[in-house]
């Protein structure tokens, strides 16, 4: 736990301490450069289809692992339950 905690504490300064110089310019732009109204409407659409489409897939993905599950469960039931649970001492 001492070693976690210390090495998330080294990262957590490192990024601090890197992180106004990784985003600085001179000029003030970023690093796409100068950014219009078409760049930032298409950045935010792509966005906006994202989460959707994340929520869509972690839903068939979770979906599909309890139809597995489910599966699993009637086999054993099937098969007669589990050895542990049959018969008396």
């Amino acid at each position: 736990m001492r070693r976690l905690t210390t090495t998330l504490l080294l990262n957590l300064s490192l990024l601090a301490l890197f992180a106004p110089s990784a985003l600085a310019q001179a000029s003030g732009e970023g690093s796409y450069g100068a950014v219009g109204d078409k760049a930032v409407t298409n950045s935010a659409f792509i966005i906006i289809a994202f989460f959707p489409l994340f929520v869509l897939v972690v839903s068939l993905l979770q979906w599909r692992l309890e139809k597995r599950k489910d599966a699993k469960k009637a086999a054993v039931k099937s098969a007669g339950g589990d050895a542990r649970w049959r018969g008396g001492w």
